[in-house]
C-alpha cells in the first residue's frame, strides 16, 4: 500500500470515528433532579438514579445505577446526571442531615427526609417500586422531587 492510500484510509477512519462520536453524544441525555422542601441546610442530599426493574426499594442504598451527593443551598439541592442512554429511570433522594450516608429510621419509617420520582407521598401503604417511580428519558429533562419528612 502506498503512503498516499494509507493516508487516505486513515483519514476515512478518523472521519468515521468522529461521526460515530457525534452520533453517540447526540444519543446521550442529561437528567437534572432538583430536591425541594428541605427543612434545613444541614448535611447533604443523596440522589440515586435507578435504571432497572427490581432495584427499588433499595433499603441498603446499593442497587443504584449512579449516585451523587450534593450540598444544600437555600432549601434546595440539585444533581445533574450526564451522558445517560435513553431508557426508563427512577430517582430516590434523601436528606442525610447527619452525613452518615445511611437513611436513619425510627421503628420502620425514615427519620430523615426522603423523596422518590412520581411519588407525592410515601407511607406503609404506599411503598415504592421501580415501575411506579420510573419515567422515560428520551430527551434532556429536569424533574423536581419534594422531600417528605415522616
Amino acid at each position: 500500500m502506498s503512503r498516499s492510500s494509507a493516508d487516505f484510509s486513515l483519514k476515512k477512519l478518523l472521519l468515521f470515528l468522529s461521526i460515530f462520536t457525534v452520533m453517540a453524544t447526540a444519543q446521550a441525555k442529561t437528567l437534572t433532579v432538583v430536591a425541594t422542601g428541605l427543612k434545613n441546610n444541614k448535611g447533604a442530599v443523596q440522589f440515586s438514579l435507578y435504571n432497572k426493574e427490581g432495584s427499588i426499594p433499595d433499603k441498603e442504598l446499593n442497587k443504584y445505577f449512579k449516585t451523587k451527593r450534593v450540598p444544600i443551598a437555600h432549601g434546595k439541592a440539585r444533581a445533574v446526571f450526564r451522558n445517560l442512554p435513553r431508557g426508563r429511570y427512577a430517582v430516590s433522594v434523601f436528606h442525610d442531615e447527619n452525613n452518615n450516608r445511611t437513611i436513619d429510621k425510627g421503628l420502620v419509617m425514615p427519620t430523615e427526609g426522603v423523596g422518590l420520582s412520581n411519588y407525592p407521598s410515601i407511607n406503609l401503604f404506599h411503598l415504592p417500586d421501580f415501575k411506579k417511580a420510573s419515567f422515560p428519558l428520551e430527551h434532556d429533562k429536569t424533574i423536581r422531587i419534594h422531600i417528605i419528612y415522616l
